[in-house]
């Protein structure tokens, strides 16, 4: 929940006794507007003298069985292990559908921040709706696309994960970033399917 002062402090209610009569009115309601309504009834039974907002959001936890995370050591062999790790883990979560395409996002995404990030360096699938794939470092450097050139040997890590991905992206965190690719689990190739990617010129 947030809101502003206006909700909690008036000329003739002090901003402490106002939290605390927010608190007495929080109520476990079915739907965040019966939510809303609890708080701004009481709260507000006048015409307010200052601007009010609230804003209310119901956030979810995954179960721990929907999350798998490692370490992974800041070593261009270690991006073996991880692969590894992911398709044990996919396997285990019965997704084996879309195996092929995590493993390609999972040694793309990790071979960069192996090579361009800081360690320490984390991987994290969560299965949900759809699965996500993040891998997390201690710098600040977003990633960029570029464009290789027809014989260049690296540089397309990034192009690939945005071609296999339904959507991905990057985000700041207070350790570094993050790069996360989101994969749709009910649009994934056939087993066996040959899977043709275009590369721009």
């Amino acid at each position: 929940m947030l809101y502003t002062d206006g909700l909690v402090a008036s000329r003739d209610l002090d901003i402490d006794d106002g939290i605390t009569r927010l608190c007495r009115a929080l109520d476990p309601a079915v739907s965040l507007d019966a939510a809303c309504d609890a708080v701004l009834a009481p709260m507000l039974p006048g015409r307010p003298a200052d601007d009010v907002a609230l804003l209310m959001a119901r956030t979810r936890a995954l179960d721990a069985s929907q999350v798998a995370t490692w370490d992974v050591e800041p070593d261009p062999a270690a991006v073996a292990e991880a692969r590894k790790e992911a398709v044990r883990q996919m396997e285990a979560w019965g997704l084996t559908d879309a195996v092929f395409v995590t493993e390609l996002v999972v040694s793309e995404l990790v071979t960069n921040a192996i090579r361009y990030g800081e360690p320490p360096i984390q991987l994290r699938l969560i299965n949900d709706s759809s699965l996500i794939c993040e891998v997390s470092d201690a710098s600040n450097t977003a990633p960029h696309l570029r464009r290789a050139r027809t014989y260049d040997e690296g540089g397309r890590g990034l192009l690939l994960v945005a071609r296999l991905s339904e959507r991905w992206g990057t985000r700041q965190t207070t350790r570094g970033k993050t790069i996360w690719a989101e994969q749709n689990l009910r649009s994934q190739p056939a087993p066996g399917a040959t899977l043709a990617l275009e590369f721009p010129a």
